[in-house]
């Protein structure tokens, strides 16, 4: 089963996903990190998450290979993946030196498969995923941001239709958007 927890910085979806997680597996979860702390402010951001997390719950700091994580943990665990959008931050920055352009549809292609691996490594398994809503706000100004922006939306939608459950939340409350869809799209059928 895939639950995914969307929305925006601070709007508490880690918190609700970690209370699924606290749900459906007890002590017994297994908390995949994407960050890197490449500086202090992120340092900061990693700790804060470290000290609210259960502290029985084993954590695998993953940035780039997730799937591949996927295929050595056993099935009918539950596993809480925090966070998709660091995760596609990652790959944008991947083998790229700071004076070469991105190839964004290259590294688009590449993150698709990374995700569509996690997706097919998902079964039998209980997987929380976390992701940021990020193309509600204001259009970025650079290149660079606008190709995060459509990237981590594609990504978002792609894990939406693959998931059982799909929620945002917005001011710490959740919502709950899978099932909510398929009425409206019931009540507009041709």
């Amino acid at each position: 089963m895939i639950t995914l927890i969307l929305g925006g910085a601070r709007s508490g979806k880690s918190s609700f996903a970690e209370k699924i997680a606290q749900k459906n597996g007890g002590d017994d979860v297994i908390y995949l990190a994407t960050a890197e702390a490449k500086d202090k402010e992120m340092e900061k951001r990693i700790k804060h998450h470290q000290k609210t997390r259960n502290k029985e719950w084993k954590t695998i700091e993953e940035p780039l290979y997730i799937g591949e994580v996927l295929s050595s943990i056993p099935d009918e665990k539950v596993i809480l993946i925090d966070c998709i959008t660091i995760f596609v931050t990652n790959h944008i920055f991947s083998d790229t030196n700071e004076s070469e352009e991105i190839d964004y549809d290259n590294k688009e292609n590449i993150i698709m498969e990374k995700v569509q691996k996690i997706v097919e490594e998902s079964k039998n398994k209980e997987i929380v995923l976390v992701s940021n809503e990020i193309g509600m706000g204001v259009v970025p100004t650079t290149e660079l941001g606008r190709e995060f922006r459509d990237i981590s939306g594609r990504v978002n939608q792609f894990l939406a239709k693959k998931a059982d459950e799909v929620y945002i939340t917005i001011a710490g409350l959740p919502l709950e958007l899978k099932e909510l869809s398929n009425k409206i799209k019931n009540e507009y059928k041709e």
